[in-house]
């Protein structure tokens, strides 16, 4: 009985290590574009916050909203209403599922959209490079572009691409809103045309 029991202990290690290393989180995609006669009307000044790019509820995007309105005031922005403000900050996003095999398919709660200048295939390498990882993961894409509100001007777009697996605590809700928001706006303006990778603690 003893030896029975041993052996499967023995059996049960390697299963409960495994369990424990399907977990996968970040690091964040980032790509920034700016025109370099833009940079200094950047990061003051009063902005509105809205989102855009399509016809889910918009308690979906609410906290991906809120999260950028956040770090725009960090880099000293003051959020105002849309009549108000010098400058508007269109925010778009996508989440969507990769499964065990690689297939990507999009998540019920995300908000369709272009991206401007972007394209559709920026970020979407994240996608495909699972490294065998045996849990499906979630992914983030956060996209946002800074107009000026009388001119329509885009001065700076940015997008961050965020995957992490279904169990991470990261994966959904404001933690996850605020990790892709921070990581978009980390070193902002940023390079025009730069892609950095801003790990996740």
């Amino acid at each position: 009985m003893k030896s029975r029991f041993l052996m499967a202990c023995m059996c049960a290690a390697p299963l409960a290590l495994g369990a424990c290393a399907t977990q996968y989180t970040g690091p964040v995609e980032v790509t920034r574009f700016v025109a370099p006669e833009s940079a200094a009307r950047l990061g003051s000044g009063r902005i509105f916050v809205e989102g855009v790019g399509g016809a889910q509820s918009p308690l979906a995007l609410s906290p991906y909203t809120a999260a950028v309105a956040q770090e725009l005031e960090r880099l000293g922005y003051g959020e105002s209403a849309r009549a108000a403000a010098g400058q508007i900050a269109e925010v778009r996003l996508e989440r969507y599922q990769v499964g065990r095999g690689g297939n990507r398919s999009p998540v019920s709660v995300g908000v369709g959209g272009s991206t401007g200048s972007y394209g559709s295939g920026v970020g979407l390498g994240l996608g495909i490079n699972l490294g065998g990882g045996q849990r499906d993961r979630i992914g983030t894409q956060l996209a946002v572009t800074i107009r000026d509100a009388a001119t329509g001007q885009s001065l700076w777009e940015g997008r961050a691409d965020f995957q992490a697996s279904d169990n991470s605590p990261l994966a959904s809700g404001p933690a996850n809103a605020q990790t892709v928001a921070a990581a978009l706006f980390e070193g902002f303006p940023g390079n025009n045309g730069e892609t950095i990778e801003v790990e996740v603690p």
